[in-house]
């Protein structure tokens, strides 16, 4: 059973925020809040959590994770940035964007797409997930929260908890957010291309 933590969105207790982050380093999967749907995360080197990701949510092997960083220095030590992208990327975040970018050494080789050595990079301003990001002090290995047989995130914490409660180690309701897909940008090949139209301007990456 899941245990549940209801987190005020805006002023997050630090009690509840610990102990999330306790469990998370115990080895954790948890459900939390993002600025675009509630997504599954645990730490980066928690072997097992990819397979449990994959199996909630069917997951393919060329699927694309993503690391969701505090800030954008903690992107910066993940994958490589030439000039032109950090000056882009770093205007952009926080935000609703998520970067495929090339990973660097520090990417667990599993975490990476298998042929592109490619990783998705994001950093959310949702409070929650900030507070959870900082007192952890790492990213947190992620993948939006959309159902098999569903096109959109789910949104409130209380529905996760009934439909995952025997599959999560936690839930952390920080209230409704929005069903809002991120802007994804692939930054791999030298140059921005947008994959996907979500709720960052695109514009700026044309």
């Amino acid at each position: 059973m899941a245990r549940y933590f209801d987190v005020h969105p805006v002023d997050p207790q630090p009690r509840a925020i610990g102990q999330v982050t306790t469990m998370l380093r115990d080895g954790a999967l948890i459900a939390y809040p993002t600025d675009s749907g509630y997504a599954l995360g645990c730490r980066m080197d928690y072997h097992d959590g990819v397979d449990r990701i994959r199996h909630i949510r069917r997951l393919g092997a060329t699927h694309h994770f993503t690391l969701v960083c505090a800030d954008f220095s903690q992107l910066g030590h993940l994958v490589h940035l030439d000039n032109s992208a950090y000056r882009s990327i770093k205007a952009a975040t926080p935000g609703p964007y998520t970067f495929i970018l090339r990973a660097l050494p520090e990417v667990p080789r599993r975490l990476a797409h298998a042929k592109k050595k490619t990783v998705g990079v994001r950093i959310t301003d949702n409070r929650v997930a900030q507070a959870l990001l900082h007192e952890l002090g790492e990213p947190l290995l992620s993948s939006t929260l959309i159902l098999p047989g569903q096109t959109d995130a789910l949104v409130d914490g209380w529905t996760i908890k009934e439909e995952l409660d025997g599959v999560l180690d936690a839930v952390v309701d920080g209230g409704e957010v929005p069903a809002r897909p991120t802007t994804v940008v692939d930054w791999s090949q030298g140059y921005p291309e947008v994959q996907r139209l979500g709720a960052g301007d695109a514009a700026r990456f044309e």
